[in-house]
């Protein structure tokens, strides 16, 4: 039902690129390139429309008419980026146009104020000392206006901009609400409201426009919430729709991949997305992160000197050349790169999150620290930045702040196992065993990516003297291990085997404790306890003891461990 609703509602595919070249118009006017281009991909991925069937300029109204020379006079000032100088000529012009302008003319030369008093007094961690002076006097003006409903939906879009930087989110989230009822086609505004979302319950309190470009949102929101399954359907059934062309979406898509760390098929469009569009910059430098993550050392290189050919003085080309250098272990370079990022755009958050890593690296804490908060601030959904926090407090040895930074952490990604295994560690180390056995075993339930949760909690109880359910995890440890086909570099087998290998004589399953044995000769670290094993088991070996094959009873997804163990055919895990 679903999937026909959305289909009729892009049932006029011919209507959509009508009104997508109608706001490319209307956003290019007021200097807001960002959405025009957002719009321009969109339509781009459309069928051609007939000469017949493009929609005609804009009414021009008697307003329109009578401030023409002075709109077209501080419009090429604009584009130039002399904003004083295009306020001054609008400032008394009458139509909603030259409004628009005026304010956003004024507003951009205080943020170009900012951002120069910044670069030439702070470094990049200080930042959030520096303020855009114009914003209270547009804020004062702004709201009269608003109070007497003479805002459209463009000078809407800039009110909710101006509260939203003074901090005023509350207002800023029902006044960028305001704007999409008034212009429903302006991404913008979608994008401003986006960034205040924070939960779904938010997200679904929101009375939002019957419009499609709904669906481009709340795929949108989707991903920034981490709902990565439902975001996937929605571009999926935008891409049916009639939008497969579009190499936003598969942009998007592969974000969405790139977000639940299934890197092979994020690598896969983003290569794809190059091959359509060689040029583009745009996420590019989460490109770079799945090649660091893969540690693809040529193709990260190749990706970096092709930016700084197209654009060197992009935030993502400082991204990708500051990832380029992290992989080469260059820390001090992949910081200075990295800051390069936030000169130009504060409000990067990935430049935020990676310099983050970079100090921790080079073992600056206290720098690390402010890096996650500023990304915090920039971005309360980003998970990396709370995890980032915990790591930091763990490296400082201070385990009440890691257990709340893990925690905000978990709360944003509920089933990734690494939040899981960081805040089981954090438990154990408050004493908290309990607590820190629970999300050991639910990050295995999860899907525990990196084969550490069973080990962790096999040890818990090992150190609590529950050897039984300590042997039942050290079981299925190895089971995971060998089933995955490869050795895993940190894999611990000799430990779980030594453990099995003790614990299967102490309770008098000498076959198995023999097979343990003779597999803990393979490990050099347990090769003499091995072989001592073996000699034990000879000395007290009962002849006519028959070996039990059974497997360990099945458990229970929900549960830890049951008191419960059989022996282990260890027969069927060669690696």
């Amino acid at each position: 039902m679903k999937m026909a609703a959305l289909c009729s509602e892009f049932g006029d595919l011919v209507e959509i690129k009508k009104q997508l070249i109608s706001v490319i118009s209307l956003c290019k006017e007021r200097g807001l390139l960002h959405s025009a281009k957002w719009a321009s991909e969109l339509a781009f991925a459309l069928d051609p429309l007939p000469k017949d069937e493009v929609p005609p300029s804009p009414p021009f109204t008697e307003e329109d008419a009578k401030d023409l020379d002075a709109l077209t006079l501080a419009k090429s000032y604009f584009d130039l980026k002399e904003y004083d100088r295009a306020a001054y000529f609008l400032k008394d012009c009458c139509s909603q146009k030259a409004y628009f302008l005026y304010m956003y003319s004024r507003y951009l030369s205080g943020e170009k104020k900012k951002d120069d008093e910044t670069v030439d007094s702070l470094g990049p961690l200080e930042k959030g000392q520096v303020r855009n002076e114009a914003l209270r006097e547009l804020r004062v003006e702004l709201t009269k206006k608003h109070t007497a409903g003479e805002l459209d939906g463009f000078t809407l879009y800039l009110y909710g901009v101006v509260l939203r930087k003074l901090d005023l989110l509350k207002e800023a989230v029902d006044v960028f609400v305001e704007a999409i009822h008034a212009l429903p086609l302006h991404w913008g505004a979608w994008l401003e409201l986006s960034n205040l979302v924070t939960n779904i319950e938010m997200l679904k309190s929101l009375s939002l426009p019957d419009s499609w470009i709904k669906d481009f949102f709340m795929a949108h929101m989707y991903t920034e919430l981490q709902m990565i399954k439902e975001a996937l359907q929605k571009y999926q059934s935008l891409i049916e729709a009639g939008f497969s062309k579009s190499t936003y979406i598969i942009s998007q898509i592969a974000v969405a991949y790139h977000n639940i760390r299934d890197i092979d098929q994020a690598l896969a469009l983003f290569n794809e997305l190059r091959e359509r569009d060689p040029y583009r910059i745009d996420n590019m430098d989460t490109f770079s992160n799945l090649l660091y993550v893969k540690s693809m050392k040529p193709e990260l290189s190749y990706l970096a000197h092709n930016l700084v050919e197209i654009d060197k003085y992009r935030v993502e080309t400082c991204c990708v050349i500051g990832n380029y250098y992290s992989l080469r272990s260059q820390h001090e370079k992949a910081a200075l790169y990295f800051q390069r990022a936030l000169k130009l755009n504060p409000r990067c958050l990935g430049a935020w999150t990676l310099m983050g890593h970079e100090y921790m690296e080079m073992k600056n804490t206290s720098a690390a620290i402010q890096a996650y908060r500023h990304a915090i601030e920039v971005n309360k959904r980003d998970y990396r930045a709370w995890y980032g926090l915990g790591q930091t407090y763990e490296i400082l040895k201070m385990p009440f702040y890691c257990l709340y930074y893990y925690r905000k952490a978990h709360q944003l990604r509920p089933n990734d196992s690494r939040m899981l295994v960081a805040l089981g560690e954090s438990y154990e180390k408050l004493s908290q065993q309990v607590e820190a056995k629970k999300c050991y075993w639910r990050a295995y339930s999860v899907g525990d990516v990196e084969k550490m949760a069973l080990l962790k909690l096999a040890k818990l109880h090992e150190q609590l003297n529950e050897s039984d359910d300590a042997a039942q995890c050290y079981m299925l440890y190895i089971q995971d291990i060998f089933s995955c086909g490869e050795q895993l570099e940190h894999a611990e087998v000799s430990t779980a085997l030594r453990y099995l290998g003790q614990y299967y004589f102490t309770n008098k399953f000498y076959d198995e404790a023999s097979l343990c044995a003779q597999r803990c000769c393979d490990y050099n670290d347990a090769r003499e306890e091995g072989k001592a094993l073996l000699r034990q088991i000879s000395q007290v070996r009962d002849p006519v003891e028959t070996p039990s094959a059974d497997l360990f009873a099945p458990l229970s997804i929900n549960t830890t461990p049951v008191r419960r163990v059989s022996p282990l055919n260890l027969i069927s895990f060669t690696p």
